[in-house]
C-alpha cells in the first residue's frame, strides 16, 4: 500500500479471463452512503458477478485517514471482482478513464440551512467535478449524481462538462420511487417485487411526484386497488417527507436506503430495465413541456447502456400541476446557480 499524503493504492488480483474491468469512481468514498455503496459494488451487485471493478475513491483531505480505513476493509472483504483500489482527493485522479461515477459527496445540509443555502454550498463542488469529469473521464462514462440537491448538482456537473453528452449525466430519484413502491407494499400486503412502473416525476425534494396511474401491485391496477384520497394525500405525503421522517427516527440520515436506490439506478442502467418504466433525472430535451437542459426526472426505460424516455403517456390534470410545480422549483435553483453554468 502506498501511503502518499493524498493517494493510497491497493493493487488486485490480475484479470483471469473474466470480462475487462472497468473503472467505478465514488465520490465521498468515505461518508456514510459511500461506505454502504462501495460492498454493493465490489461484490457484483451493481454490474453483475462476471463484471470486475477498479474502484477509484475520491474524498477531501481530511477524509483521507478515513478513507484509508475504508479501502483497508474493502481489502479484507477480498472481493473476487475487484482488481485494484485507488483512493485520492484529486478529482482528475480519481475520474481518470472512468466508465462510471457516483457523485455522492456533498456538503449536508444543516438546521439552520434552506434549499437554497444548500444549492449554493454544493454548486462550487460540481463545477471542479465537471471539469475533471471533462478532461479525464471516458467518453462513454455513464454518471448518477447522489449528493444533494442532486438534480442542480447533475446540472452543474453537465454544464462543466461539454465533451461528455448530456444524456450520459443523471441525478437519483429512485430513493423516492423506492419509498413510494415501499408504501404501496405495506399497504397492499404484497412483496415490493411485485410491484411495476410505479415512477416519479420532477425533483429529489419534497415537490416529487409518484404518479401512480400506470403502477401495477401483483397484477392489479393501482389505482383501482387504492382509493384517490389515499394516493393524493397520505400517500403522497409520506413519500415526500419520508427522509425527514427516518432522520427523526434514527437520528441520521437514510444512507444504506440511499445507497441501495443508487445501486438500483445504475444497475438498471447497466443491465436494462427489461421493459419495465423505472425513474431517472436527466437534462430535458423538453420532454412533456419540462424546458430543456433542466435536469428533471422521468419515466424511463434502459436498453443496450441507454436511457429512453418514455415520452407518450397521458398526462391528467394533477400530474400536469405536479410537473408543472417541479418545473418551477428547478426553474429557481438554476437561476442562483446561474454563474456556475459557464452560460
Amino acid at each position: 500500500m502506498s501511503t502518499d499524503s493524498n493517494e493510497i493504492a491497493i493493487v488486485g488480483m490480475a484479470n483471469d479471463g473474466m470480462k475487462k474491468s472497468i473503472r467505478v469512481a465514488v465520490t465521498g468514498a468515505a461518508g456514510n452512503i459511500g461506505y454502504a455503496l462501495l460492498w454493493r459494488i465490489a461484490s457484483g451487485d451493481c454490474f453483475g458477478m462476471n463484471q470486475p471493478v477498479t474502484l477509484q475513491l475520491l474524498e477531501i483531505p481530511p477524509g483521507m485517514q478515513r478513507l484509508e480505513g475504508v479501502m483497508m476493509e474493502l481489502n479484507d472483504s477480498a472481493f473476487p471482482l475487484v482488481r485494484g483500489i485507488l483512493g485520492t482527493d484529486d478529482p482528475n485522479v480519481a475520474f481518470k478513464e472512468a466508465d462510471v461515477i457516483f457523485l455522492v459527496g456533498s456538503r449536508p445540509r444543516t438546521k439552520d440551512m434552506d434549499r437554497s443555502d444548500l444549492v449554493a454550498a454544493n454548486g462550487p463542488i460540481f463545477v471542479g467535478q465537471g471539469k475533471a469529469i471533462d478532461a479525464v473521464a471516458s467518453s462513454k462514462v455513464k454518471i448518477i449524481t447522489v449528493g444533494n440537491p442532486c438534480n442542480t448538482n447533475a446540472l452543474i456537473a453537465c454544464a462543466n462538462a461539454p465533451r461528455i453528452p448530456p444524456r450520459q449525466f443523471t441525478a437519483m430519484t429512485r430513493l423516492d420511487q423506492n419509498r413510494a413502491v415501499g408504501q404501496m407494499a405495506e399497504r397492499s400486503g404484497v412483496p415490493a417485487s411485485k410491484i411495476n412502473d410505479l415512477f416519479i416525476w420532477g425533483n429529489h425534494a419534497n415537490t416529487m411526484y409518484p404518479d401512480p396511474r400506470f403502477a401495477m401491485v401483483d397484477g392489479k391496477s393501482a389505482t383501482e386497488l387504492f382509493d384517490r384520497e389515499w394516493l393524493q394525500g397520505d400517500f403522497l405525503d409520506t413519500v415526500a417527507t419520508r427522509g425527514k421522517a427516518i432522520i427523526v427516527a434514527r437520528g441520521a440520515s437514510s444512507a444504506a436506503s440511499a445507497a441501495s436506490a443508487a445501486i438500483d439506478h445504475m444497475r438498471d442502467w447497466w443491465q436494462g430495465t427489461d421493459g419495465r418504466i423505472v425513474s431517472m433525472a436527466l437534462p430535458s430535451e423538453g420532454w412533456y413541456g419540462v424546458p430543456e437542459g433542466l435536469v428533471f426526472s422521468f419515466p424511463c426505460r434502459c436498453e443496450n447502456g441507454d436511457v429512453i424516455v418514455v415520452d407518450n403517456l397521458p398526462i391528467d390534470s394533477f400530474a400536469q400541476m405536479k410537473i408543472d410545480e417541479n418545473i418551477a422549483v428547478l426553474l429557481e435553483e438554476r437561476d442562483a446557480v446561474s454563474e456556475l453554468l459557464g452560460k
